[in-house]
């Protein structure tokens, strides 16, 4: 996992998040010896001592875990810690890392307050808790932190890219909106930060503004993998399935392997008619989607699609798997919900076929408000799309 690591250039981990490595909090140490000093022996070991190693071991343990993105797992090594180490900062930040990429926002908060500007990682800690208090749809004081990480690290586009990237989750498009104009205030020519703009715009159906974005994406950074995303997107926002496909192959034989254009290369082959009869082009289809998943396991839209290969295989569990992983990272997308009650209709899972369907109209309802909401000039609900990156 990368510092910083950003969901757009992207999940995410559900979340791709900062990350302390243990190198970078443990760098190896030795006690300076003086020369022609006897050597002693280690002193017998007591409990305390125990318990303390103890503690050290789980940390260590926490941080491995939190590297492999498995946060969960991670958490009650961190908290077996507690009290017990030394460097209590790299426990507690990445204590509050794991809640934020298990959706526990509300206790995030409470730990990076705690530690709030803490020193030379006062940065880092306002970024991650800009996207705590962005999980927690408290949007006055995620955009104080954002603004806070931002005069101490204006140059810092993943910072910009990662709370921008958790609006869009949280569907807090007029948020994500304030948060990409501090960041363009900065960097006024950050390709992927006007990308970001453009999928806020085409998300507020803004479509000239958003191909506007896209286009000066292409002009400045012509044969990036940002180019390539934004030809395959706005492609496929103007329904061209052949041009998405076009320039997602394109993108691909350029070397590029960038998580959503590989997303939108299988995206684009089922819209133009893959499956199993047309072997190689559904092969390739499935490929690139396993593919986008391993370069970001918690990218709800790539699961989507995935599943979709697997339900025309007929490997039903398999796309059930798929489905409860993108409504667990992005459970107010209601493209996961069809798929997902058609899976578990087909696997004789009736019970939560129905369940399924059931919280796919309370969506809808909520849309309905929120269009309803919109029309009166007011902010509402707005349901996600995809997870931290498409």
């Amino acid at each position: 996992m990368e510092v910083g690591g950003v969901q757009i250039g992207v999940m995410l981990l559900p979340v791709s998040v900062l990350l302390m490595s243990a190198a970078q909090m443990y760098p190896p140490q030795r006690p300076a010896v003086p020369p022609g000093a006897p050597t002693q022996s280690a002193p017998a070991p007591d409990r305390t001592d125990d318990g303390r190693q103890q503690a050290q071991q789980h940390l260590l343990s926490g941080i491995a875990l939190t590297g492999r993105g498995q946060f969960s797992e991670a958490i009650p090594h961190f908290l077996a810690a507690r009290g017990q180490v030394a460097d209590t900062f790299a426990l507690e930040f990445n204590l509050a890392l794991c809640y934020v990429g298990t959706r526990q926002f509300h206790q995030a908060v409470g730990i990076l307050t705690h530690i709030h500007g803490a020193g030379q990682h006062a940065a880092g800690v306002n970024n991650l808790l800009a996207q705590a208090y962005v999980g927690d749809h408290q949007p006055a004081p995620a955009l104080k932190a954002l603004e806070d990480a931002a005069r101490l690290s204006p140059a810092d586009e993943k910072l910009y890219l990662l709370v921008s990237e958790a609006c869009l989750d949280e569907g807090l498009l007029d948020l994500g909106n304030r948060v990409l104009a501090v960041g363009l205030g900065n960097l006024p020519d950050a390709p992927r930060l006007l990308f970001q703009r453009g999928r806020f715009r085409s998300r507020l159906e803004q479509t000239d503004l958003a191909e506007q974005d896209f286009q000066l994406v292409r002009k400045l950074a012509p044969d990036s993998d940002i180019a390539y995303i934004a030809d395959a997107q706005q492609a496929l926002l103007s329904g061209d399935i052949p041009e998405a496909l076009r320039a997602a192959r394109q993108g691909v034989a350029a070397g590029h392997s960038h998580y959503l254009l590989l997303t939108m290369l299988g995206e684009a082959l089922l819209r133009s008619g893959a499956t199993p009869a047309a072997a190689k082009d559904f092969a390739e289809a499935q490929t690139a989607l396993e593919r986008a998943i391993q370069l970001r396991p918690n990218y709800s839209s790539a699961h989507i699609s995935l599943a979709r290969v697997y339900l025309l295989s007929g490997r039903v569990d398999d796309a059930i798997i798929h489905l409860e992983a993108a409504r667990q990272q992005d459970p107010r997308n209601r493209a996961v919900y069809p798929p997902l009650a058609e899976a578990y209709r087909r696997a004789g899972r009736l019970d939560q076929a129905k369940q399924t369907l059931a919280a796919l109209s309370e969506l809808n309802r909520l849309e309905i408000e929120r269009i309803r909401s919109a029309a009166d000039g007011h902010a509402g609900y707005v349901s996600g799309s995809g997870g931290r990156g498409h």
